[in-house]
């Protein structure tokens, strides 16, 4: 038997939001609704979701903000505006945010549905395609991900603690892209506080002294944000000018 897709519903209007969560129940979904955008993101931090519907005025914490803040913590989830406002500069500050889609109210509930139901799935393969990935290419490095091993050139391979190969994946698997400081605390750590923090900056360290064998392989800080495993790959940038030289 599959299991029910979870869907976070953030909603403060007290008719709207139970009628919403009680179709989208009746629809097949599992659904929590906050009636607060705090109350959302400590649902969000403390439970497993597949999707994320935002009203955009709330008490307290606004869509926007909330939406930002979920962004961070999980760039996959698909998140979805379900809103009053129409203008056009709150349509563009939705999907600024981090929105995968801005639906206005009145809407076709069944429209609703198939655009959870796309979203939902188009995730899913996106994440499925990530965790499966096991090797990967980190300038002259190469990264088992599953065995934890690290190998520069044709050196003997050094064996990562598994923290160690939990972060050194998934950098590579946002090579050359912010990593959110958020997502790896989350999804590592289990948590988010100042302990867990200075704990991961402890092992960017140690992956960063591993990495420093390649110049063209680094780990960069991006302030309050995150990091980049930032790799060129010098096999296919000699390529590329060979290719200019011979044009």
């Amino acid at each position: 038997m599959e299991t029910k897709k979870r869907i976070l519903l953030v909603e403060d209007d007290p008719n709207f939001g139970p009628m919403l969560r009680d179709f989208l129940r009746l629809n097949g979904y599992d659904v929590e609704l906050a009636t607060n955008g705090i109350d959302g993101l400590e649902k969000f931090k403390n439970n497993d979701f597949n999707l994320v519907l935002l009203d955009v005025m709330m008490p307290y914490k606004d869509g926007f903000t909330l939406a930002t803040e979920i962004r961070k913590r999980d760039q996959n989830i698909p998140i979805i505006f379900i809103t009053a406002r129409s203008m056009k500069d709150d349509v563009i500050k939705g999907y600024q945010s981090g929105a995968d889609d801005y639906v206005t109210k009145p809407f076709d509930s069944e429209v609703l549905l198939y655009k959870i139901k796309s979203l939902i799935s188009r995730s899913v393969k996106t994440t499925d395609n990530r965790s499966k990935q096991q090797h990967f290419k980190i300038g002259d490095f190469k990264f088992d991900s599953k065995l934890r091993l690290l190998q520069y050139k044709d050196e003997e391979p050094q064996k990562l603690s598994p923290k160690e190969a939990k972060l050194l994946k998934l950098l590579a698997e946002y090579m050359n892209d912010l990593m959110p400081r958020e997502l790896a605390l989350t999804q590592i750590w289990m948590d988010d506080n100042y302990f867990t923090s200075r704990s991961m900056d402890v092992y960017i360290a140690k992956l960063r002294k591993y990495l420093a064998k390649d110049p063209n392989v680094a780990i960069v800080n991006i302030h309050g944000e995150g990091f980049r495993l930032v790799a060129n790959n010098p096999d296919e940038e000699n390529k590329a000018s060979e290719g200019e030289a011979e044009e």
